[in-house]
């Protein structure tokens, strides 16, 4: 079943706050976000914050079931929206990084697939964009993902793997892109192609969005060699378990 939070205190001000943003009457705007055991908050939560500010948004947090997650690290969240009682058809469908457990998930697979077919729009995020890629969505798309997880695409079916994105990759209704910024940035792209430009701007002025890394190093091509060498090293056993889980849930589809 469906559950939307009810707060317990009534907050006047925010109500007011989400009334000059969404005008009652507003076109229902249907934003699915995929959540599970393990989630990548970072990766999701600017989708949330962004469409969460368009007209009419519902933000639906999926998972099997309502009880509690803990997100990465101790972020417990309740989803709001099971798998079986999905919106028939969502605007936007966005799959933040869950660790391999969960994306290897055949039951995980087939909904994401499901929800990402039906969708107007589609955002991956970080290694939640290798779960895209085993739902069988990535084939012949331009497409980029987290470091790490690059050398992957190819064997996904995906036609373009952009190695060296600055920001977030477009192609069609599908917007991909690393962690840290790619969710806010993704979010605000897919706000301009539904409610438009000044729509977009406004979002963006809201949550006051200028980001200023303080040591330059996000970014592997910026990095010194000895600190992207460990940076791989950290992420080869879990890199490896999603390569493995994409590319058998791919073969036997």
């Amino acid at each position: 079943m469906s559950k939307q939070a009810t707060p317990s205190i009534r907050l006047p001000s925010l109500e007011r706050l989400r009334a000059l943003t969404s005008p009652p009457g507003a076109r229902p705007f249907r934003v699915g976000i995929l959540i599970g055991p393990g989630f990548v908050p970072m990766d999701m939560v600017g989708v949330q914050t962004v469409l969460g500010l368009m007209p009419g948004s519902e933000i639906h947090l999926l998972w099997k079931s309502l009880d509690l997650v803990e997100g990465l690290p101790r972020w417990w969240t309740r989803p709001t929206t099971t798998f079986a009682d999905c919106p028939a058809e969502l605007d936007v469908f966005a799959v933040p990084m869950l660790p391999p457990e969960i994306q290897n998930d055949p039951e995980v697979i087939a909904f994401a697939g499901a929800q990402a077919r039906k969708a107007r729009y589609v955002i991956g995020i970080c290694n939640g964009v290798l779960l895209l890629g085993a739902a069988g969505v990535l084939e012949g798309k331009r497409v980029t993902t987290s470091y790490n997880s690059l050398r992957i695409l190819a064997e996904l079916g995906v036609g373009e793997v952009v190695s060296d994105s600055p920001g977030v990759v477009v192609d069609g209704k599908l917007y991909t892109a690393g962690p840290g910024n790619g969710s806010v940035e993704a979010a605000l792209l897919v706000a301009e192609a539904v409610f438009g430009r000044a729509a977009a701007e406004l979002a963006e002025l809201v949550i006051e969005y200028d980001p200023h890394p303080p040591f330059g190093v996000g970014a592997a091509r910026r990095a010194p060699p000895e600190q992207v060498a460990r940076f791989v090293a950290m992420m080869s056993d879990m890199v490896s378990l999603y390569r493995s889980g994409a590319l058998s849930a791919l073969k036997n589809a």
